[in-house]
């Protein structure tokens, strides 16, 4: 069976109170690595000790896109000596993403990043939401970038949840890139009509996320509407080498780290 994970983001105001104390609830929960958002004021060093007493696995990070072209080889140095094998880009700005001007500056830009990760022994992915499902030229432009910037540069970490929203099969997507999906995000929602309105809280920004639907909510895995014993079949049969939980916001009625908690008790409950 593949390992869990939990991007930490999922915890980010606990993490942010007290990383340790929180690394510590997330092992005894039986996750056994770690994605990363941020060093929650930690240096390097210190989150690989405090890894390495809790007994878990530096599996990623997500780094945004400005923050890498800031400073490619020093962000990247900083998740190689916490030992993580792969960066993710967790999302891209607005002006950054498909149809607008600067998207095939960033595929440039993102094919340099990935370069320097490969120098440096380590592995670029992008991660997903909904808004690269727009068509380009008769093309999505998630597999635009896919097909732009190879398989030996750049690896996918699709996020099970926004391809549903986006109204495509997640089982059918993680086949297409079996071989290329060494990562792969569990999230589960609830979304009612055709006009419920996904919320992004996005990794390294203020932004604020636009004001509460009533027909979208996010939920711990099992209790909304992925197939998600597919969804694992599908994984394994990609080549998937980590499984991640990530909860963008707790479920209503939850807190974030009791939705963690049910999220890892479910896929126990289905062998994982």
């Amino acid at each position: 069976m593949l390992p869990i994970g939990l991007q930490l983001y999922s915890l980010r105001e606990e993490a942010n109170a007290d990383l340790p104390k929180t690394l510590e609830k997330v092992r005894l929960m039986g996750y056994t690595g770690i994605e990363f958002a941020g060093l929650y004021g930690h240096s390097p060093s210190e989150v690989k000790e405090l890894l390495e007493k809790n007994d878990l696995s530096p599996v990623s990070a997500h780094v945004p896109l400005t923050e890498l072209l800031a400073d490619p080889t020093g962000v990247v140095a900083q998740y190689k000596t916490i030992g993580c094998p792969y960066i993710a880009i967790p999302w891209l700005e607005e002006a950054r993403r498909p149809a607008m001007p600067l998207y095939e500056q960033t595929l440039e830009d993102i094919r340099m990043i990935a370069e320097e990760c490969l120098r440096q022994d380590m592995k670029l992915l992008y991660h997903n939401h909904d808004f690269e499902f727009t068509m380009i030229s008769g093309q999505y432009a998630l597999d635009r970038m896919y097909s732009a910037i190879p398989a030996s540069l750049l690896e996918t970490e699709l996020d099970t949840c926004w391809v549903s929203v986006a109204g495509e099969d997640p089982c059918a997507y993680l086949r297409k890139y079996a071989g290329r999906a060494p990562l792969v995000h569990l999230k589960d929602y609830f979304m009612e009509g055709e006009n419920a309105s996904p919320q992004y809280e996005l990794i390294g920004t203020t932004q604020k996320r636009a004001s509460e639907s009533t027909s979208f909510e996010f939920r711990a895995l099992g209790a909304g509407l992925q197939d998600m014993p597919a969804i694992l079949k599908a994984s394994e049969d990609a080549g998937a080498k980590w499984l991640i939980v990530e909860l963008d916001r707790p479920p209503k009625g939850q807190t974030a780290e009791e939705a963690a908690r049910a999220s890892r008790v479910y896929l126990t409950s289905l062998g994982y």
